[in-house]
């Protein structure tokens, strides 16, 4: 668990952009996609080169079996958005690197570590893509120079595609959601659906979040539960009596109500039930996922605020959940004294 912390404009929303950027790039969507304002990734007051070119630099290090393995790269913004180099480094040595030779073409000179007869492979990758994540489809693995980039290359793109990002939106949970698959989408609008599959399919799971409900809702909760009603739409209630009375549907509640239990939602499920680009090739048992959650404790309470850290520092120290946040400085403070929590101050 990671939380980043500082003033306005310290840049603790862009680690985290940066961090989804990275991930749907390793899932293979196309830079555009990704990038729809490239211009607003650039640093102020960066001057255009010679050709009038201007852009960024973005990069991760991912450990895991093979090693800590770096991924750099470099993103031309203007006058037209490309991948302009692209470099994959274990141990300092250089797995792949990728440069823009030509700008009339729309591609990039990519070249592997091979450490065969030949001691490196050069072909051309398409410059709005991420080449790391070409590399399983291009590379043959015969030699170990080639098994050692494959496995560089998985891990990179395994990492990095285990990603949920989170933003609550209290606003759109308060009307009843239509029944679908039950996969609890980005904003969290779907909220009272994801709820009606818990309570039907996963019971312990959702009595976990009633009674994490207990901790931050106004008033006594005895239960959540989930009503159907006309046009296959349900509702989520806070059962309030446990003898069945009436409880408080889910649209009356505050704000920070309804974030807090989208957020308890997020860390008490899993990749099959958020909507996240599941690892086939993966077993669930290994299976780790990253949620990425800016302003986790925004609009909440401090009893709240508490609540929330304690039950996210307990899922992640079970190890198939990590949560990369940003927090207020009160917030930092708190999560600093529990185990496992670090904290990123981009002003120390």
């Amino acid at each position: 668990m990671t939380l980043f912390t500082g003033a306005s404009g310290s840049g603790k929303s862009s680690v985290l952009q940066a961090y989804e950027a990275l991930a749907r790039l390793g899932a293979g969507d196309a830079l555009g996609e990704v990038f729809p304002d490239p211009a607003g990734c650039v640093p102020e007051g960066a001057e255009p080169d010679a050709q009038g070119r201007r852009g960024f630099r973005v990069g991760c290090t991912v450990d895991g079996p093979a090693g800590p393995v770096r991924l750099d790269l470099a993103v031309q913004a203007e006058p037209e958005l490309r991948i302009v180099g692209e470099r994959l480094t274990l141990d300092d040595r250089v797995l792949l690197t990728t440069a823009l030779r030509d700008p009339g073409r729309s591609s990039v000179q990519a070249q592997w570590h091979t450490a065969g007869a030949v001691p490196v492979t050069r072909a051309p990758f398409p410059d709005d893509v991420l080449g790391t994540a070409l590399l399983p489809l291009r590379v043959a693995g015969k030699t170990e120079g080639q098994r050692q980039v494959l496995a560089a290359a998985e891990q990179v793109v395994v990492g990095l595609r285990s990603v949920f990002a989170c933003d609550p939106q209290p606003q759109r949970m308060r009307v009843p959601a239509p029944r679908g698959e039950g996969r609890l989408r980005r904003g969290c609008d779907n909220l009272a659906e994801v709820l009606h599959r818990t309570s039907t399919g996963c019971r312990r799971r959702h009595a976990r979040l009633a009674a994490v409900a207990r901790g931050g809702c106004a008033g006594p909760v005895t239960g959540l539960d989930v009503e159907e009603l006309a046009g296959g739409r349900v509702r989520a209630v806070l059962a309030r009596h446990a003898d069945g009375g009436p409880g408080t549907p889910l649209e009356r509640l505050g704000e920070g109500e309804l974030r807090y239990l989208a957020l308890a939602l997020v860390l008490l499920t899993g990749p099959g039930v958020l909507a996240v680009d599941q690892i086939a090739e993966v077993p669930d048992a290994l299976q780790s996922l990253t949620v990425l959650a800016d302003g986790f404790d925004r609009g909440l309470d401090p009893r709240q605020t508490d609540g929330l850290l304690a039950l996210a520092a307990e899922i992640c120290a079970g190890g198939h959940l990590r949560l990369v946040g940003t927090a207020s400085a009160a917030t930092a403070g708190r999560a600093r004294k529990l185990p496992g929590v670090a904290v990123v101050d981009l002003e120390a």
